[in-house]
């Protein structure tokens, strides 16, 4: 066979194109319809939900449950990549202590601050900071407990925010970094970020009314979803920035341990100052794959975090005393599972990067999280993030999120989470490559 016979054979047919072309018109019709749906439902409704709410995006993983749910019934074998949601299981020594803790009475009653389990778990999360940044906290005043650090991020800005004070968020963000705005009645002001500029924040692009107004600030580095990284010097120009604005800086620090090629995230409360005007959150969601066990810390600012702790004191009764022991025994315990759990996701995101540049998606090689923040391929590029993410569930199976779930400046990329084991991701690629062939 001669060489322009072979390219003939691998270019899409015209009757191909026409087919592509109507799964894609048939996706952006399904997507139109379900929003009518959802309008004539909330006319339908008795109860009307309070305006905030209204001002609410319908929430990512919500919209891609129902299409994964959609996908199954059509008998579709789903891969989801889709939510950050840990596959790999939590430490065997820290699933044991839980269980011998659990069936302890006393442990079993309501949290409280002063309580035996209390007390260590701060002095151990004061101990973790030490032994991994070389940070002296104050496990009494600077140290906070969370029922994740979502929950933790989302009070913050009920405890802080009036009706008049804006909220500094880059965007694309998690979620809750906004979110948590809108629900406690600030003002959002969206920062956008771009590849082009490292996806951090630009702080002097930002206008001086604005500042007057602004109350506080949100960052995340590694940063989901785009696994942009960021170095001490960053951290120390934004603490003297937040200083000088009287702007309180609030850093959602999850994937701290989720690095790679030598990377070592650094903490902002390694910089001289960043106590006086910041908090950092954390997890043990991603570190030690305990993501539904709901367990997250705040430290800094002893002043905030006071705050932080009556908040939620008026609305939750504090963690389950037998997982505090057990996150007592993850942080205190041989860290031999983190670093295996990093290697494996390394070894995912190698396989799976290489995979989509083989196709011809090229996408960056991420030095932090487990995420592949991918921009769509020019040739679908006339779809949004919604329509393409959609596209890949209905005729692959595979799952991901349509970066606009992440703020309107997602708009063009989608992330997959390598939350699947090798030959599932491999399956993916596989998948993803015949989606990418029904274009020419």
């Amino acid at each position: 066979m001669t060489d322009r016979a072979k390219s003939q054979k691998s270019r899409p047919s015209a009757k191909h194109n026409v087919a592509a072309n109507r799964t894609i018109l048939r996706v952006q019709q399904h997507l139109h319809k379900r929003q009518q749906l959802e309008v004539q439902r909330n006319q339908r409704r008795l109860f009307q939900e309070a305006n905030r709410l209204k001002r609410l995006p319908q929430y990512l993983f919500t919209i891609l449950d129902d299409l994964k749910a959609q996908a199954k019934a059509r008998g579709i074998d789903v891969i989801d990549l889709g939510m950050g949601n840990p596959d790999l299981p939590s430490p065997v020594p820290v699933v044991e202590e839980l269980c011998r803790q659990a069936k302890k009475l006393e442990n079993h009653g309501y949290s409280r601050p002063d309580g035996q389990a209390e007390r260590q778990l701060r002095e151990a999360i004061a101990q973790w900071y030490h032994r991994k940044f070389h940070v002296q906290l104050d496990p009494k005043a600077e140290v906070l407990p969370l029922i994740g650090s979502k929950e933790g991020i989302s009070h913050l800005s009920l405890a802080f925010l009036n009706h008049d004070d804006i909220a500094l968020v880059p965007n694309p963000s998690y979620p809750v970094h906004f979110n948590g705005v809108i629900m406690a009645g600030g003002i959002l002001y969206s920062i956008p970020i771009n590849a082009e500029h490292g996806w951090l924040p630009n702080l002097k692009g930002i206008n001086r009314e604005v500042l007057k107004m602004a109350k506080m600030m949100f960052i995340s580095y590694p940063h989901n979803p785009t696994s942009a990284i960021a170095d001490i010097k960053f951290f120390e120009d934004v603490v003297e920035w937040a200083k000088s604005h009287r702007i309180m800086l609030v850093h959602d620090f999850a994937y701290s341990d989720i690095v790679f090629d030598g990377y070592n995230a650094p903490s902002v409360m390694q910089v001289n100052g960043a106590r006086d005007i910041g908090v950092e959150f954390h997890t043990l969601s991603k570190s030690y794959n305990m993501a539904g066990w709901r367990l997250g810390f705040a430290v800094g600012n002893q002043d905030v975090l006071a705050s932080l702790s009556k908040t939620k004191s008026y609305i939750d009764f504090g963690l389950f005393r037998a997982v505090q022991w057990a996150a007592i025994k993850a942080l205190t315990g041989p860290q031999d599972h983190v670093t295996q759990t990093v290697e494996i996701y390394r070894k995912r995101r190698d396989m799976f990067v290489e995979g989509l540049n083989k196709i011809g998606w090229h996408v960056p090689l991420p030095k932090a999280t487990f995420y592949i923040w991918a921009k769509i391929p020019l040739k679908f590029s006339a779809l949004t993030a919604l329509e393409f993410a959609t596209l890949l569930m209905q005729e692959a199976g595979v799952v991901c999120s349509p970066g606009t779930g992440f703020g309107e400046y997602g708009e063009g990329y989608v992330r997959f989470a390598l939350v699947a084991p090798e030959p599932r991701l491999k399956e993916a690629v596989t998948r993803i490559r015949k989606v990418l062939q029904m274009v020419s």
